[in-house]
Formats: structure tokens, sequence, C-alpha cells
């Protein structure tokens, strides 16, 4: 198989066949990845294995080759993400004071509702990359999204019966505000599983435009709807229309990226064209023998779901709760250190966008029996440049930068930048090695998290709402559980590394 952005080379097990090219990390990158992005390259794949040209090079697996692979990506997200920083700032100015709280009771929602996503995305990818034969992929991923889009139109229409009801527990004004945002919420799970395809088959190019279009498209249609006076409302309908939009465009993307692997045969076309549309779409919910996988890898893809899930719902709470528990503590403080909360913590984001790069590669790496420390180094290289550019703005002008982007309105907790930005700095770091780790199947970092997690909550606590206060609490944490993450992280690399070296 050849992806977007990948320099493979020899065999892939995790794609059904065996590794036998060696060294291991050659076997991974083989082609340069200089030449992979080419637009112009054209490497013929026959199911997992790549087709060489007689006489072609190997290309060394490295920290250049990495960021020609991750640079798109990275790209994508900090673009994404600004577009996000954009509306947040334009929103806050074109609603009132309690239209824009209730714009953040439903981003609450939508975050509750699509949780499960991120932790669908390691499952699929760790799924996809284990023993699944390539040209299985896209059949079970067909099967697998005709059931999800099953279950959200039943979720849709719970949504639908049950939405008076849950605004008014709320105190929304607008139900359909709480309709389009929990749906939309939805959508975004179904979007993840098209993602995580596009991870398993290292398509970063592919999904860096998925990511533009969703940033872009929410973008134009949140500002639209609101600025058409639909308020609170129409952003969550701006929020369903992007997720929609960029859904079906992951949807189309993965299945074309995996649509090389599918054998042709005579056989399984005749048997297409005898069944009809509406009979393959009916096929797709039974049981295929071909699809079924021993009842211990059901468990462990169960097990690496619900890990995930805990995981990155301890990511979410540790990036939240000093916001949360300030709220609760002084509400007339919450709007400064709110706007300190979005300069800061969108290098979390970028964090999770390059574990879209970082998750497949750890997966196929440590599943041949190497690592992927080259595409960590890549990772942190390319997250420290925000990082460092961040870090100078909170030591140099805090005070310039927020009344500038939020207006003086929101001042008041600039003094919590400095200490919130390097707490989100070594979040950044947790978050990094968390998707890695997840991504080899070290289950651990779950519990670490929750420790975390239950420890930072004990902590903004007990700042009592002040700003600075609640910002070195969360950094103290934040910091301890950085350097826990990297030394389990380490200990981990140092048996592979030895087992490595013992290789005969």
């Amino acid at each position: 198989m050849l992806a977007e952005g990948s320099g493979g080379g020899g065999r892939l097990r995790g794609y059904g066949v065996e590794v036998t090219d060696h060294p291991i990390e050659a076997a991974v990158e083989g082609v340069p990845g200089a030449v992979s992005l080419a637009p112009s390259s054209v490497v013929p794949a026959l199911g997992g294995e790549l087709v060489l040209p007689a006489g072609s090079a190997v290309g060394a697996d490295t920290v250049r080759a990495g960021l020609l692979q991750a640079g798109p990506l990275a790209v994508a997200g900090v673009l994404a993400n600004g577009a996000n920083v954009i509306v947040t700032v334009l929103l806050a100015r074109l609603l009132t004071t309690r239209g824009y709280g209730e714009l953040n009771v439903l981003t609450g929602l939508f975050l509750i509702v699509s949780m499960p996503g991120s932790a669908v995305i390691v499952a699929v990818v760790r799924r996809v990359t284990g023993s699944m034969p390539a040209d299985r992929v896209q059949r079970w991923a067909r099967r697998l999204h005709r059931r999800a889009s099953v279950a959200l139109v039943v979720f849709a229409v719970v949504v639908l019966a049950v939405g008076d009801w849950l605004s008014g527990v709320l105190n929304q004004q607008d139900v359909g505000g709480v309709d389009a945002i929990l749906i939309a919420g939805a959508v975004w799970i179904l979007l993840c599983l098209d993602r995580g395809l596009l991870q398993a088959h290292r398509s970063y190019r592919t999904l860096a435009v998925n990511l533009l279009v969703e940033g872009g498209v929410r973008t134009v249609a949140m500002l639209s709807l609101v600025a058409a006076g639909l308020g609170p409302t129409g952003a969550a309908v701006g929020v369903l229309v992007a997720e929609v939009v960029t859904a079906v465009h992951a949807r189309v993307a993965a299945d074309k990226v995996w649509a090389a692997e599918e054998p042709s045969g005579l056989r399984r076309r005749a048997r297409h064209a005898v069944m009809g549309p509406v009979g393959r779409w009916m096929a797709s919910f039974r049981a295929d023998p071909d699809l079924a996988s021993p009842p211990a890898e059901r468990r462990a893809s169960l097990a690496d779901l619900v890990a995930a899930l805990v995981a990155l719902a301890m990511v979410a709470l540790l990036q939240n709760v000093d916001v949360i528990v300030l709220g609760r503590e002084d509400p007339t403080q919450s709007g400064s250190y709110a706007a300190v909360s979005v300069a800061s913590k969108a290098l979390v984001f970028g964090a999770v966008v390059l574990g879209g790069y970082l998750l497949p590669e750890a997966a196929i790496r440590w599943r041949q029996g190497g690592h992927a420390l080259r595409q960590l180094a890549v990772t942190f290289l390319l997250l420290g440049i925000p990082a460092a550019l961040l870090l100078t703005l909170a030591l140099a002008a805090p005070h310039l930068l927020l009344s500038v982007v939020f207006s003086s309105r929101y001042l008041g907790a600039e003094s919590a930048f400095l200490p919130l930005v390097l707490a989100m700095v070594c979040l950044s770091v947790t978050v990094v090695l968390t998707m890695y780790l997840l991504a080899v199947g070290r289950r651990w970092i779950t519990g670490v998290l929750v420790v975390g997690a239950v420890a930072a909550t004990l902590a903004v606590a007990g700042a009592h709402g002040v700003p600075r206060t609640t910002a070195r609490a969360d950094l103290a944490v934040q910091a301890a559980l950085a350097a826990v993450t990297v030394v389990g992280f380490g200990l981990v690399h140092q048996r592979r590394i030895g087992k490595i070296h013992t290789q005969p």
C-alpha cells in the first residue's frame, strides 16, 4: 500500500503481511518522504506491499522526512485553530452577554457529546494497523459507517423528542440550538471514524484538507447565521452544518484512499451487480465471515476504546477544570480568565492535531518491533514553534495582546497568562505522549491521567477563584503530571530499545 505522506517500503505486518526488510525502521519508511509528498510521485502499489522501481534506493527515516509528512497537518491545525479563536472573539462582540453565556453552554454540550470521537480514532487506528488485511479495510469501514449512521439517526430522533424538556432544564431560550448542537456532536463522532481511517492509511495531506474544510465552513456558517440575527441558535446550526459537510468530505476521502486495497475480481463485481445498491446496503448489516475477528481481538479493541475514552476525557478535564472552578468561585473574574484561557489553551488543540500524525506512525512501527522516537521529535519540534511564540507574548506583552484581541472589557486576569501558558505547555507534552502510549497499547496512562485530573481539581479549588493563584496551582499539577508521564514513557522505550539491540 502507498499512503500519502508515507515513506513506506517492505511489507507491513499490520496490513495483513509480514515485515521482511531489516532494519525495521527502513522497512517502514522505504521511499524518501520528500518523494512521496511530491504531487507527481507515482509508485505502483499492490495489496500491503510497495512495488518499487528497479534500482530504487531505500530512503532514510529522518526528522526531515517526518517534517515533510507532518508539516501540512501542522499548518492545517494552526489555521483551523486560528479560525476557531477568531470566531470566538467575533462572537463575543456580536452576541449579548446572555447570548454569549448561552453559547458557552451549547459549546459544553457539544464537547460532552463528541467526547467519544477521539477515542474512536485511537481504536480505529489500532484496529486497522493491527491484524486486519488492507484489502478488507474498505468493506469493514463501510459496514461500520452504515451501522453508525443508523445509530446517528436514532440519536437525532431522540434529541428532537426530548429537546423541549432538555432546553428547559438547561435554561436555554431556544430549543433549536440545543437540538442542533447535540446532533452536531454525534456527527463529529461519525467524522472521527473516517479520520481514523485516514490516519491509519497515513493520508496526512487529505486529513489536513479535512481539517481546513471543517474550520472554513464552521467559520463562515457560524458568523453568517449569528450576523443574520439568529443568535446562539444560529451559531449552533452553523456548527451542525460544518460537521455534516466535513463528515461527508471525510467519508468520500477515506473510501477513496482505501478503495485501491480492495480486490477487483470478476466474481466480486458480479455478485455486487446482482445484489444491487439496496441489497448491498442491507447486506452490510449482516455478519461477514471475512471480516470476523477472534474474540481476543474484539476484547482488545474494546479495551483500547474504553481506555482511550477515559484518558481523553481526563485530558479534557485537565484542560478546562481551572475555568470551570474559577467560574464557580468568582463569576466576576470568569470572563477575563476565559480570555487568557482561550489564548493559552490553543496549544493543547495543536497537540491533539499533531497526534493525528503521531498516532498511526507509533502504532505501525511498534507492531513491527520498532519505535517512533523520530516521529515524536518531529511532533515536538512543530509544537514548539507556537509554544515559543505564545510564551514570548505572555512574557513581553500580555496586556497588549488581550486588549487588542478581546478588548479592554476582558482585562483583569493577565497576571495569570504566563503561568497558564506554561501549564498548557506541560499538558501538551502529556497529550502527545498519551497519544503515543495509547497507540502502542500502554493503557496504564489512563490511570495516571485520572489521578492527575483529581489532583488538578483539588488544587485549583484551593485557589478560591483568584486568577493568578488558580493558574499557578494548575501549573504545579500539570508539571508534575508531565514529569510522571515522561518517566513512564522513558521506561517503556528503554525496554523496547533493549529488545531492538538484542535482535540478531
